[in-house]
């Protein structure tokens, strides 16, 4: 992902980027932000998923055990 941050000219939220010493600013357009947040959002539930489901393995796993 890109660095985001406060332009110092206009104050939006903006990507940064530097290159050979010079730091440019290019505004965040919403539905850039909005793809972005959306993604990450599939990202979070899908690990969340997983997560979940690799719980429930293991207490069966432990049950077994005892």
């Amino acid at each position: 992902m890109s660095d985001v941050g406060i332009c110092p000219t206009c104050g939006a939220k903006s990507k940064i980027s530097d290159k050979g010493g010079v730091i440019t600013y290019k505004a965040v357009q919403d539905e850039e932000a909005f793809k972005k947040v959306e993604q990450m959002k599939k990202a979070m539930l899908k690990y969340k998923n997983e997560v979940e489901r690799l719980e429930k393995e293991l207490k069966a796993l432990k049950e077994k055990l005892t």
